[in-house]
């Protein structure tokens, strides 16, 4: 018999518990936190995952039952996985993906590019960013459009498996790329990605956001790209502004398109302006053009509360 490695305990939730739960910064609760939508368009056909080492006792399912109230009455679902279910679940529906001229692929999976395309082998693991998600596949859409702005200097803010910094490295052979992520995890996952693809001359940065030294010495972009979520794209705007040169391109995704408006409306407060809109399913992809001068914020960021930002006009 299999050695139990973790446990999975699984409710029904609605979309709009599940935005919920993906925006709160820290729920105290001893379990990675995953929803999924299982209906496409459908707002009350979502689902929390919850990942833990050890199963979860009456406590933890208390904290989750109160995370979607929408499922009170149900029973949760707890199954045991060992390694052999992980590696299951992480290849199962993994079949290449075409965006542009980027074919996307794990090792089960493996595909050759278009004429004149560039595949990329990315397996599904430690960070987000496979491709598969309608984030990732549509920021890969963006960046293919973005193919003839001749970007010299370009940052990946939230990279997770690298991906996107990878596609600019195709595209644009002579730019400086930088890859961040706040999790160290991810940029060693990056860093491997890298070197499984032949990806050279990425810088990789891990980072709260875009306050590294590291980041700021290298700035300002003329593109920038940040697939996270809604929240932190809200609260990172005006440190995002800040080292984008003027009249840069800004890329966002990791929102849904019913907080378009608040992620919007933050970066306008910086003087970016939007300029296109991909949307796919209920995911958007933003384009904006940062302000004809850079933003410069009147008073030192708090790295904590990300505060004291204004624009310098």
């Amino acid at each position: 018999m299999a050695e139990i490695d973790s446990w999975r305990t699984s409710l029904p939730c609605t979309r709009a518990e599940a935005e919920a739960i993906d925006a709160a910064d820290d729920l105290a609760i001893d379990a990675v936190l995953m929803t999924t939508e299982e209906a496409e368009d459908d707002v009350t056909r979502w689902r929390l995952d919850a990942y833990s080492e050890a199963r979860p006792g009456a406590a933890m399912l208390d904290q989750l039952r109160a995370l979607v109230p929408s499922a009170a009455g149900i029973e949760p679902v707890v199954e045991p996985l060992t390694a052999q279910d992980w590696v299951a679940m992480s290849q199962a529906g993994l079949e290449p993906i075409a965006e542009g001229r980027f074919v996307v692929h794990t090792e089960a999976h493996p595909v050759a590019p278009p004429p004149g395309g560039r595949a990329f082998r990315i397996d599904a693991g430690r960070a987000f960013g496979t491709g598969h998600h309608a984030t990732t596949s549509g920021c890969l859409a963006m960046l293919d459009r973005l193919a003839d702005g001749g970007f010299g200097n370009v940052i990946d803010i939230g990279t997770g498996t690298g991906l996107l910094a990878f596609a600019a490295a195709h595209l644009w052979p002579t730019a400086a790329i930088v890859a961040t992520d706040i999790d160290p995890a991810a940029i060693d996952v990056t860093r491997e990605n890298a070197a499984l693809n032949g990806i050279e001359g990425v810088e990789l940065i891990v980072a709260d956001g875009a306050l590294s030294d590291a980041i700021t010495r290298a700035a300002p972009y003329d593109l920038l790209i940040a697939n996270i979520l809604a929240g932190p794209l809200v609260s990172m705007a005006p440190e995002v502004a800040a080292i984008a040169a003027p009249d840069a391109t800004i890329v966002l995704a990791g929102l849904l398109d019913t907080q378009r408006e608040a992620v919007v409306a933050a970066f306008a407060a910086c003087g970016c302006t939007l300029a296109e809109v991909d949307r796919r399913g209920d995911w958007t992809i933003l384009r904006l053009t940062a302000g004809a001068e850079r933003y410069v914020p009147l008073t030192p960021p708090d790295p904590k509360g990300r505060d004291g930002w204004a624009l310098d006009i």
